[in-house]
């Protein structure tokens, strides 16, 4: 992973969406703490929350392919300097919620392009698999471990500045975000050009059954993720405090911290490609374990465990970027990144109804598990299937 930092152009795109994403997590409880305490409203709470998720789905289909039709720098720069307006605006005091709402969901828009450009020049920069691979397993093991500070100090850092501060760190995050890459990425022309069609990756990709297998592998996610959604009832029905709602959140993406970490530092590119089903299979099947309802350190090692074999999903995106043509390599990103939410938030949904309707979120886990296992099978099957015929061929 260090040789991959040692590259300037990727150094500027790590170091871009690493101090961003922090800003992003520092926004998102700002917001939360915000919105709830202006209407005293859980609904209100869910919903702006849920404004973060649902512009992102239409932006990934609608606004990817951008990144393809003009310069892949111009696109990044553009969307990071609109985001840090958006946000700053949204920093001002006593803005309206149906301002702030709006606000919101430009800024969401804007992010849309800038993911599906970022991916897209990272495969640029690294023409080398095994050495594009590592950098995208240092960006899962960055994002996580973002992720884990912000549900470990985010709240009490909020607690400390005030959320006009926090949503403006966030604006500043993004300024230096447009600055850093103007400066370190170099100029490269339209990769798709001006005919680029809109819709015309998403075409593409479905019409590949061998991306329509990675596809199917990376929406298992969707049902690894229910655990997530179901935090707080678990830790009530497991009998502990308030807290443990944090733990449970934690153990997945600290598992996945380490399981990208082993799979970069012991395990070829090769070799992950020849298990990238079983770990698929794995991250699911380890849900089942909650069918016994487990105390909590079994239940935080069962989620660790399954974050760990979830790292399979940087081979499974790297794989699917390699595989789609320069050209059309935004729009087919923007395809995949708004199948895996849709997936996610499909996955979390289904597991609150089941939940309500069963009254066991530990049972509705272990279900999870085995319909994950269930869809997984036949996927990882293809794909040993598809392996094979590219071997022989």
């Amino acid at each position: 992973m260090s040789e991959a930092l040692s590259n300037r152009e990727y150094r500027a795109l790590w170091f871009a969406e690493a101090q961003s994403s922090a800003g992003d997590q520092l926004a998102k409880v700002a917001l939360a703490i915000l919105v709830y305490s202006r209407t005293n409203s859980a609904l209100w709470a869910a919903g702006v929350y849920a404004l973060t998720f649902l512009p992102a789905l239409a932006g990934g289909l609608g606004l990817s392919h951008l990144a393809d039709r003009y310069p892949r720098r111009t696109v990044l720069v553009t969307s990071a300097a609109l985001q840090a307006v958006l946000v700053g605006l949204m920093a001002i005091p006593g803005t309206p919620l149906a301002v702030l709402c709006a606000l919101l969901i430009g800024v969401q828009l804007a992010g849309a392009p800038a993911n599906a450009a970022q991916n897209a020049v990272t495969r640029e920069i690294f023409t080398d698999d095994g050495l594009y691979l590592r950098s995208q397993d240092l960006r899962g093991i960055t994002n996580n471990t973002v992720m884990l500070l912000g549900l470990g100090g985010g709240g009490l850092l909020v607690s400390l500045v005030g959320t006009s501060w926090a949503l403006a760190v966030d604006a500043v995050t993004f300024a230096i975000s447009a600055v850093v890459l103007r400066r370190r990425l170099h100029h490269r022309p339209a990769a798709g050009g001006r005919h680029t069609s809109w819709f015309g990756a998403t075409r593409w990709v479905f019409g590949q059954p061998r991306l329509r297998v990675l596809l199917g592998l990376s929406w298992l996610v969707g049902l690894a993720v229910v655990p997530e959604g179901l935090a707080a009832p678990l830790a009530q029905q497991l009998g502990e405090p308030p807290q443990a709602v944090g733990w449970l959140l934690a153990a997945d993406p600290l598992g996945f911290v380490v399981g990208a970490f082993v799979l970069s530092r012991f395990v070829s590119a090769s070799n992950r490609a020849r298990v990238l089903g079983v770990l698929a299979t794995g991250s699911v099947a380890t849900l089942i374990g909650f069918i016994v309802e487990p105390n909590l350190a079994v239940a935080l090692g069962l989620l660790a465990l399954a974050g760990a074999a979830g790292a399979y999903i940087i081979t499974v995106t790297a794989t699917f970027s390699s595989w789609v043509p320069n050209a059309m390599r935004g729009g087919a990103s923007g395809l995949y990144r708004t199948g895996v939410r849709v997936a996610q938030g499909l996955g979390v949904a289904a597991g609150g109804l089941v939940a309500e309707l069963l009254g066991s979120a530990a049972d509705t886990t272990a279900i999870a598990g085995v319909v994950g296992v269930l869809l997984a099978i036949p996927i990882a099957v293809s794909w040993t299937r598809l392996r094979r015929a590219e071997v022989v061929e």
